[in-house]
């Protein structure tokens, strides 16, 4: 006796195409063996897989309805009454990963929920290049960086129940029409973007290469294609700004493409630490120095340096502040914040005798 494609995705013989995609997407999330750790998970991940391969393909199913699993490997004709008059043979490629990567756009979308701790380079075939190019069309919001994280996972038809594909259509989330069933738009694709101080004060364009997945022109195949996306950062802009390249993600027969966005995010400096549009600087000075007085040179953003004369006596947490001498304002880059000094006082590990007794006498006592 063959094997029951349809009581393989838990469904009934007369399911239409929509229900046959709900339930493989069930069943295989449910199945996948990166998040079921059963034994016979992965068995059970092929032939859902086959189930699907054979349901959805209009040609296969027809033979199976007619002839079962054995016939359908057997070959039917036209005496069977299969319509197209030749022998048709099928046979599982064996590859269910293959089968899921192509049904939902990816071969693993479990990473995020996971942890897959690999290398950013290129990740989901991203790699980063600095350069100055040509201006192009990206949406930015300086505002709220994050509005999209929780739809960052990209599943068709969303997350509902720690299962992607089950939810309804959030909205906002644009949708075409695609036969008998709705075509949605992945969720948006976030990526970090590092930039250090000295690209927020001058501005500058990164160029990100992308690897992606196209339709061809008759609808159901796919492509790779490369494409360079220029993220033009403007001065100033605040950590957390997210830059958005609409529809660049990949492209399949069931979804619109996702957006691809970026968020801002600071890299560490030698010198300064970043305060909105201000930049701190520690200036650590020795004892002696703090009493007696002394001159420090302070670093600044241009590559040059500011002499700063300290006449009076300084103490642990003394802040000086230079004005306009930070990072340009975000919305006015015409002006800028300041740079400010705080000043910290290395103590001696050790002091003579000689030189403890003249401290004493020559020190007052509060």
């Amino acid at each position: 006796m063959g094997k029951d494609y349809y009581k393989t995705l838990g469904i009934p013989k007369g399911s239409n195409e929509e229900e046959i995609k709900k339930a493989y997407r069930r069943m295989a999330l449910r199945f996948h063996p990166d998040k079921n750790k059963e034994a016979n998970a992965e068995e059970k991940f092929k032939e859902i897989a086959e189930a699907y391969e054979v349901l959805s393909d209009p040609k296969k199913r027809v033979v199976y309805d007619k002839l079962g699993e054995e016939g359908l490997r057997a070959g039917g004709n036209s005496s069977s009454g299969v319509p197209g008059g030749s022998t048709y043979h099928y046979t599982f490629h064996g590859d269910p990963h293959a089968t899921f990567a192509s049904f939902f756009g990816g071969s693993n979308p479990f990473d995020m929920f996971f942890g897959s701790n690999r290398s950013h380079s290129r990740s989901n075939g991203f790699s980063f290049h600095n350069d100055h190019d040509a201006e192009q069309d990206m949406d930015v919001d300086e505002e709220d960086p994050f509005a999209h994280i929780g739809r960052q996972f990209g599943f068709p038809g969303g997350v509902s129940n720690g299962f992607p594909g089950e939810g309804r259509r959030r909205k906002g989330v644009p949708s075409e029409r695609l036969g008998t069933g709705r075509k949605h738009q992945d969720p948006p694709v976030v990526h970090e973007l590092k930039v250090s101080l000295e690209e927020i004060f001058h501005g500058c364009t990164k160029r990100m290469k992308i690897t992606r997945r196209r339709l061809n022109p008759d609808g159901r195949s796919m492509r790779t294609e490369d494409k360079i996306l220029n993220i033009i950062i403007k001065k100033g802009w605040k950590e957390g700004t997210k830059i958005t390249f609409p529809k660049e993600g990949d492209e399949t027969p069931e979804n619109i493409p996702a957006d691809i966005a970026f968020v801002l995010k600071d890299k560490g400096h030698v010198h300064f630490k970043r305060d909105g549009s201000n930049v701190i600087f520690n200036c650590k000075i020795s004892l002696k120095e703090a009493l007696c007085g002394c001159t420090v040179s302070i670093p600044t953003l241009e590559n040059r340096a500011i002499s700063l004369p300290c006449h009076d006596i300084i103490k642990p947490g003394t802040v000086k502040r230079f004005r306009g001498e930070g990072l340009p304002l975000p919305k006015n880059p015409s002006q800028r914040g300041d740079l400010i000094v705080e000043f910290s006082v290395r103590f001696p590990d050790r002091i003579p005798p000689q030189s403890r007794e003249i401290i004493r006498q020559h020190l007052p006592q509060s």
